[in-house]
């Protein structure tokens, strides 16, 4: 442990909120642009093949998948904004779990945000997806899209290095840490 005092609610909240907050606008006004500035439906190379911009209008998940039922995924993404803000309110403590689930919440929040704004309408608005890189995955995706997956590999790190909510380390990984040495008074 770093011997940094916890987080007061207050705190992680107001960085969760700030992160939140930033995430959604980027991602709005990414897709606001790609919507202005982008013929639909049509390939604009803007590094060649490694980054492709192909604006599309998803009504359903990753790969389009699960069109006929997007109402779910605005119930999913609904159900993991509130549990980041309950966790929010009574659990973090920890800088790094509240800056990963900031940046989470901004990304769920801008495609939450076209599901219930954007044509056809609530609850089954179809997400505005516009970067392409083929190279690394044949997928056409958005700056939330972005966030949600790379802090939920974080998510999967922080588990796995044994970080709580509360900033706190798992006994057993901080027994097997190496302590300092001891340092002999009677020399």
């Amino acid at each position: 442990m770093t011997g940094r005092a916890p987080l007061h609610r207050a705190a992680a909240g107001a960085i969760i909120a700030i992160l939140a907050v930033l995430v959604l606008a980027a991602d709005q006004f990414t897709k606001y642009l790609a919507i202005q500035n982008l013929p639909p439906e049509e390939a604009v190379k803007v590094l060649g093949d490694f980054l492709i911009f192909y604006l599309v209008r998803n009504p359903g998940a990753a790969f389009s998948l699960g069109e006929g039922v997007t109402w779910v995924f605005t119930i999913a993404l609904a159900a993991v904004a509130g549990i980041i803000v309950w966790l929010a309110a009574t659990r973090i403590r920890s800088r790094l779990w509240a800056v990963v689930l900031g940046l989470l919440l901004g990304g769920v929040l801008g495609n939450l945000t076209d599901r219930v704004f954007r044509e056809p309408g609530f609850p089954v608005g179809h997400v505005i997806d516009f970067i392409n890189t083929p190279w690394m995955m044949p997928a056409i995706y958005n700056v939330a899209d972005i966030f949600i997956v790379t802090m939920m590999i974080c998510v999967a790190l922080l588990v796995l290095v044994g970080l709580h909510l509360d900033g706190t380390r798992d006994a057993r990984r901080a027994a097997a840490e190496p302590s300092e040495p001891r340092r002999d008074t009677d020399a």
